[in-house]
């Protein structure tokens, strides 16, 4: 098949989608299809256009044998709610303009939502190319965005829940990365084929070996030598509520040979670090991000694995990706998430589930797995194992290369 993967997000970002949507293209890839990728000059999460890729308006090149097409961007490091939209629209619109010049015709155009405008230029891309469209939901949108009070306007919320209905009955298919996701959209759209394809780890870049190798060099290098890490590594953002972490340091001030380590970027990270500073929380490190290749040894370097989210409804049906990078890595891990995050580590064994916004739970949690290194390194076997065998993203690639073949591409492609 003739694959096109439209998304804002790519290496040499790092992050979630970025490593996801990468390596599902990889493995098409090999798997014998024509992947292309149309995508953003890469600006995340800083806002900032990376260096080797500026002044340009679109840029091809080859990432392990996939042909890449960059459009332009309007990127900026205000998080405005209006420069964000500006954001978005501009890869909309380069996207669509510039995509349909330099695209071949694909015969499936495979979408990423959010963000949710994106599915205006595949969907034309789609009709102009005469392919199908498949759209995947990584956040239900804007469900996410009301919840978290980042969209309030009435009419934007009006229009955005016109888009959203627009678009998915448009789709061929539509394939949701939780069950919670997948059962919203198919409670609204009955006659819709919703299909479940969670994230996932690749199980050869998790080396037990390598990880082991590495955890006292990589605990020197960043200033964590002789510590109980609590790890946090990803996206400092709205929804991850990582103030209550730092409350939790607070608590745990008086352990000298306990620290929380904070890997990443994101919208929060200057106000967290500052908070951190005015509360003199010496037990607080807040780290750069680091190369993908890197993240398996740094998370492989905590002792326990922080995984958050606000205390809200909507997020009762995620499962953060750092969630199976820690399992993978064999780190326990504290998950404050209600839901299917807090059913799945409870079923694997793998952590201890805390109330999402509650320090002193958060704390407490943590003092019981200090004090409890045998059980440490039980759950985070645990964890390895269920997440090998339930989430290897080989499985997961070929779930979704079945998905394509039995709702009827292959034989569209060969009529």
């Amino acid at each position: 098949m003739r694959l096109l993967i439209l998304t804002q997000y790519y290496p040499p970002e790092t992050g979630a989608p970025q490593n996801r949507l990468s390596d599902l293209a990889q493995r098409l890839h090999q798997a014998g299809h024509q992947v292309t990728v149309l995508t953003a000059l890469p600006n995340y999460p800083r806002g900032e256009i990376f260096e080797n890729y500026r002044g340009r308006l679109l840029m091809e090149e080859s990432l392990s044998g996939i042909r890449t097409v960059r459009t332009w961007i309007y990127a900026t490091p205000r998080k405005s709610f209006v420069r964000r939209l500006l954001n978005y629209f501009s890869f909309v619109f380069s996207s669509f303009v510039l995509g349909v010049w330099k695209v071949r015709s694909p015969e499936v155009v495979i979408v990423e939502s959010p963000p949710l405008f994106l599915g205006l230029s595949a969907w034309l891309l789609a009709f102009f190319k005469n392919a199908r469209l498949v759209f995947n939901v990584s956040d239900l949108w804007p469900d996410s965005a009301v919840a978290m009070g980042i969209l309030s306007n009435k009419l934007l919320i009006r229009w955005s829940r016109r888009l959203e209905e627009f678009l998915y009955r448009r789709s061929f298919l539509i394939t949701g990365q939780t069950q919670g996701i997948v059962d919203n959209i198919q409670s609204r759209f009955a006659d819709k084929r919703v299909a479940l394809i969670t994230n996932g780890i690749d199980v050869k870049r998790f080396s037990l070996a390598a990880i082991g190798n590495q955890k006292n060099s990589i605990k020197e290098e960043f200033g964590l030598a002789g510590k109980f890490v609590v790890g946090y590594a990803g996206l400092h953002g709205l929804a991850q509520g990582l103030d209550t972490a730092l409350q939790a340091a607070r608590l745990l001030g008086a352990r000298e040979d306990l620290a929380f380590a904070f890997f990443g970027d994101g919208p929060e990270k200057e106000k967290l670090a500052r908070f951190a500073r005015d509360c003199a929380l010496g037990n607080c490190h807040f780290l750069p991000s680091q190369p993908t290749a890197r993240m398996p040894a740094i998370i492989g370097s905590f002792e326990v694995a922080l995984v958050p989210l606000r205390k809200l409804e909507l997020f009762k049906g995620a499962l953060p990706s750092k969630m199976f990078e820690a399992m993978a890595a064999a780190v326990p891990i504290i998950v404050s998430i209600d839901g299917e995050a807090r059913a799945l580590v409870q079923k694997a064994q793998a952590g201890v589930f805390v109330e999402p916004e509650n320090p002193e739970a958060m704390a407490a949690a943590i003092i019981e797995l200090y004090r409890d290194p045998e059980r440490l390194t039980a759950l985070g076997m645990n964890g390895r194992r269920y997440v090998v065998e339930h989430y290897d993203r080989q499985k997961i690639a070929e779930r979704f290369e079945r998905l394509l073949i039995e709702n009827g591409c292959a034989e569209m492609i060969a009529a």
